[in-house]
C-alpha cells in the first residue's frame, strides 16, 4: 500500500514531465512548423517590451526637459486691473513685494526679481542689434537653473554695489566676439553706460522662445537696472521651493501675499510647472497606453496564428490521438498534451521576444551615453500575456483532439 501511496504522489510529475517530452519530441520534428508559429510570439512580445520601454523613455525625456527649466519654480506677474478703477495708474509688483514673500512664504530657497528693458547695442560691422536687458539677482541662476559657459554669474556683491557688469547668451556671444571664452573681459555700453561682460550663460534645454530669455539677452543686476526705469517696478517674480510638495501651497500663499499689499481691483497671476508637468506625464501615459494596446493585439494575432497551427496538427495527428487513447490515455491526458504544446510554443516564443527586446536597451545603455530606463513591469506583463495566450487559443484544439473517437481516429487514412 506504501509503494501504491507513492506511486500515487509521484503520478502527475510523471505525466507532466511525459507531456513536457512528448511536446518537445514534436517540436523536433516540425521544427519549421514550430519556428513559424513561435515567430509571431517573438515579433510580439519584444514589440510589447519595446513600446513600454519607448513610453518610459518618451515620459523620462519630456518630464526632465520640464524640470530643467526649474521644476520647483514659482512665477508671480502683474496683469492688470479693473477699468472702472478710481486708481490712476498701473499697480506693478516691487522689489518689497519680494521682500515680504521671502519673510511670509516659508521654504523658499531662491528669488529674484526681473526687471525687463530694451536696448541696442553695435555689433561688428558697424550694425547695431536689438537686445533684451534683464535686471535680476544672483539667485536668478538656481531659479532658472541656467549654465554657465565661461566667466561667472553675477553675485551678491554685484547687487550691492551696483556694478556695472553684465552676463550674456552664448549666442550673443558668438555673435559679437565669436566664442563664450572671448566675451569675457569684453564692454558693452547700454545707454550709454559701459558694462564689463563677467560671463556667459545659457538655459539649459531649448524653451524655444518660450520664456523670458531671447537669443540676444543680457543680464545685469537689478539695483543698476533700476536706475534705468527711475522706480521699483519690477516685471516678474521668480521664487524657487525647497521641495516640489511645497510648490502648491507656495503658490497660493504668494498669491495672497501680492493681493493683500494691492488694490482689490489689481489682477496677479501666479503660475508654477507643476501643472504643466502633470499634463506631460497623462500624455506621455496615454501614449504608452495605445502603443501597449497595439501589442497587444500582436500578440492577439499571433495566437490566433497558433490557434490555427494547432487545429491543423490535430487534422495531421488523427491517427497518433487514435492510437494514444486505444492504449489507455484519457481525454484530459490528451487534452493537457496539446494544450501544453500551445503554451510552450508561447513561452518559448515570449521567452526569445524578451530577450530581444531586452537587448535593445540594453545595448543602447552600453554603447552610448543614453540611460533607457528599463521596465520589470513589462517583462512580467510579456510573460503573463504569453501564457494567457497560450491557455486562450490553445484550448480550442485540444479540446478537439480530446473528444475525436478512437475507432473513428484508427479508421482515418
Amino acid at each position: 500500500m506504501a509503494n501504491n501511496g507513492k506511486d500515487a504522489r509521484h503520478y502527475p510529475k510523471l505525466v507532466l514531465g511525459e507531456t513536457i517530452h512528448v511536446a518537445m519530441e514534436t517540436f523536433r520534428s516540425n521544427k519549421v512548423r514550430f519556428t513559424l508559429t513561435a515567430l509571431g510570439m517573438v515579433i510580439g512580445t519584444a514589440s510589447l517590451i519595446l513600446v513600454v520601454t519607448i513610453g518610459l523613455t518618451g515620459k523620462q525625456y519630456v518630464l526632465q526637459q520640464i524640470q530643467s527649466i526649474g521644476a520647483n519654480m514659482i512665477i508671480a506677474e502683474y496683469e492688470g486691473g479693473a477699468i472702472y478703477s478710481a486708481e490712476a495708474g498701473n499697480d506693478y509688483m516691487t522689489i518689497e513685494d519680494l521682500n515680504v514673500v521671502r519673510q511670509q512664504v516659508p521654504n523658499i530657497t531662491a528669488s529674484s526679481p526681473m526687471i525687463e528693458l530694451h536696448d541696442r547695442i553695435m555689433v561688428p560691422g558697424g550694425r547695431e542689434r536689438d537686445v533684451l536687458v534683464l535686471g535680476v539677482s544672483a539667485e536668478y541662476i538656481w531659479v532658472r537653473n541656467l549654465e554657465v559657459l565661461s566667466g561667472r554669474f553675477l553675485e551678491d556683491t554685484d547687487t550691492q554695489t551696483r556694478g556695472k557688469v553684465a552676463v550674456i547668451t552664448q549666442n550673443l556671444a558668438n555673435t559679437m566676439y565669436g566664442s563664450t571664452d572671448a566675451a569675457v573681459g569684453q564692454t558693452i555700453k547700454l545707454s550709454g553706460l559701459p558694462f564689463v561682460v563677467i560671463g556667459t550663460f545659457r538655459e539649459r534645454v531649448n524653451t524655444f522662445g518660450q520664456s523670458e530669455i531671447s537669443d540676444d539677452t543680457i543680464l545685469i543686476p537689478y539695483t543698476v537696472a533700476r536706475f534705468f526705469t527711475n522706480n521699483d517696478n519690477v516685471k516678474q517674480l521668480f521664487f524657487s521651493m525647497a521641495d516640489s510638495s511645497d510648490i502648491a501651497a507656495a503658490t497660493l500663499a504668494i498669491q495672497r501675499v501680492l493681493q493683500s499689499r494691492h488694490r482689490p481691483e489689481s489682477v496677479y497671476r501666479v503660475d508654477n510647472l507643476t501643472q504643466l508637468l502633470a499634463v506631460a506625464g497623462k500624455i506621455a501615459n496615454a501614449l504608452t497606453t495605445i502603443l501597449l494596446l497595439i501589442a497587444v493585439l500582436m500578440l492577439l494575432v499571433s495566437g490566433v496564428g497558433i490557434m490555427n497551427i494547432m487545429l491543423a496538427t490535430v487534422s495531421a495527428r488523427i491517427r497518433e490521438i487514435g492510437v494514444r487513447k486505444a492504449v489507455g490515455a484519457t481525454n484530459a491526458e490528451i487534452l493537457a498534451q496539446f494544450l501544453s504544446e500551445a503554451i510552450l510554443i508561447s513561452l518559448i516564443g515570449g521567452a526569445v521576444g524578451i530577450a530581444i527586446g531586452m537587448a535593445v536597451p540594453i545595448s543602447v545603455r552600453l554603447l552610448t551615453n543614453y540611460r533607457i530606463p528599463i521596465s520589470g513591469l513589462s517583462v512580467v506583463i510579456a510573460v503573463v500575456v504569453s501564457s494567457l495566450i497560450g491557455v486562450m487559443f490553445g484550448t480550442m484544439p485540444a479540446a478537439r483532439a480530446a473528444r475525436l473517437d478512437p475507432v473513428e481516429s484508427l479508421r482515418w487514412e
